[in-house]
């Protein structure tokens, strides 16, 4: 797949992308765009090693569900969750929202400088994007980073170089709490209710 233009569904995607446009009445087989488009992003990934979206594929997509290919490109182009040119092969979302800066988002970023990472560039080797991002909902457990689809919360910065380090290393990092926190309990554990009545 060269310049995308023979993009395709796999017989499992096509099958996916069926089932999500059936859930919409027809006529408006449009409204399917945003998960046909994150499901083409994903297939890029799992083919090229890349998640992004050339416009062969976007282009693609809007014709499967009738849209004009200007406006699959604006959902596309106004949405942070598409990448519309070649990313790492990890792309690293740091939160710099007022609750995570507030719980030391900054440390979060030092790491990530640290091992090299710039704002809104790819590390040489390909491994690595780093973008700062606007709230990624998990404010209860700041700083959150984060990476592909796991989200790593209660970070500082070992605990970001530690989760760096481990996916350069080929390994995969628990995600979640990196403090063992549960859900967004408080840190510690329960202050009340602590027993079921």
């Amino acid at each position: 797949m060269s310049d995308f233009r023979d993009f395709r569904w796999t017989p499992e995607n096509a099958r996916e992308a069926e089932r999500i446009i059936a859930r919409y009445p027809k006529g408006r087989e449009a409204s399917a765009i945003m998960p046909l488009l994150w499901l083409a992003q994903n297939q890029m990934r799992d083919e090229t090693g890349i998640a992004w979206l050339p416009l062969p594929v976007i282009e693609y997509v809007a014709a499967q569900i009738g849209m004009p290919k200007i406006r699959a490109l604006e959902v596309a182009t106004f949405y942070t969750m598409y990448n519309l040119k070649p990313i790492g092969r990890f792309h690293v979302q740091v939160c710099g929202t007022t609750p995570c800066w507030l719980r030391g988002s900054d440390e979060v970023f030092r790491a990530c400088f640290d091992r090299g990472l710039k704002k809104g560039e790819t590390t040489p080797d390909g491994l690595f994007t780093l973008s700062e991002v606007e709230c990624l909902g998990a404010c209860a457990n700041a700083p959150v980073m984060q990476v592909n689809d796991d989200n790593y919360e209660d970070l500082s910065y070992e605990t970001t170089l530690a989760v760096l380090d481990a996916l350069a290393a080929g390994r995969t990092p628990k995600p979640g709490s990196q403090i063992g926190r549960t859900a967004s309990c408080p840190e510690g554990g329960p202050t009340t209710l602590k027993e079921l009545a």
